[in-house]
């Protein structure tokens, strides 16, 4: 299978998905949208009110941000995969919890491996937390981190700086960045697929 039909079978399986409290009160579950070949991913929290109406990730204010923080860095929303770590509304827009992360990070794990971008962003602190269980996001926010081969880039979420404008300047050096951090990761995998293609020619061996 793949990377596009793994992508449309992992939505199917989210839209009908009953392995957490949380399709109780769903209106549509929001899978995540983007290319099967992405190069960066960007990982979000939870759908929040619009997000549940239209079944579509980061539609409402904190996705208008994002977009535009793409826009900034010469990139599009159709350039890149946007997800969740859960895939439904929490009610009230409540933190997800840990029973709701754990149901869902099968699906996340999977749309990984389905799309293996060069670069994953991780927007806010529970997304970071799937990568990086015990950091801050306050102290390692913009910077790159490598992890099973992949750049893991945690960031602020674009909402944060709509309920605290101080935060906005931050979160925007933090996405001037990327560029750079995305051509550091292409070489870097160039580099390892060298290696790994030196390692694998047969060495001839000398008779003499």
């Amino acid at each position: 299978m793949n990377g596009i039909e793994e992508l449309k079978l992992i939505a199917q399986q989210v839209a009908a998905c009953t392995q957490c409290a949380l399709h109780y009160s769903r209106k549509l579950a929001v899978p995540g949208e983007g290319p099967a070949d992405a190069e960066i991913m960007f990982i979000g929290e939870g759908p929040g009110f619009h997000e549940n109406e239209q079944g579509r990730p980061f539609v409402g204010a904190a996705g208008k941000f994002l977009d535009e923080l793409l826009a900034a860095i010469n990139m599009r929303r159709a350039d890149v995969f946007i997800g969740n770590v859960v895939k439904c509304r929490p009610p009230s827009n409540r933190d997800p919890l840990p029973e709701e992360l754990s149901a869902c990070a099968g699906y996340l794990e999977r749309q990984i491996q389905a799309i293996n971008p060069k670069v994953i962003v991780t927007l806010g602190r529970f997304s970071m937390a799937h990568f990086l269980p015990n950091a801050r996001i306050g102290e390692i926010h913009g910077q790159a981190v490598r992890i099973k081969g992949r750049l893991i880039v945690a960031m602020y979420h674009p909402a944060a700086a709509l309920h605290q404008q101080s935060l906005r300047p931050t979160i925007e050096a933090d996405f001037a960045r990327l560029p750079e951090l995305i051509a550091k990761a292409s070489q870097a995998a160039e580099t390892e697929e060298s290696t790994a293609e030196e390692k694998q020619e047969p060495k001839q061996l000398s008779l003499f």
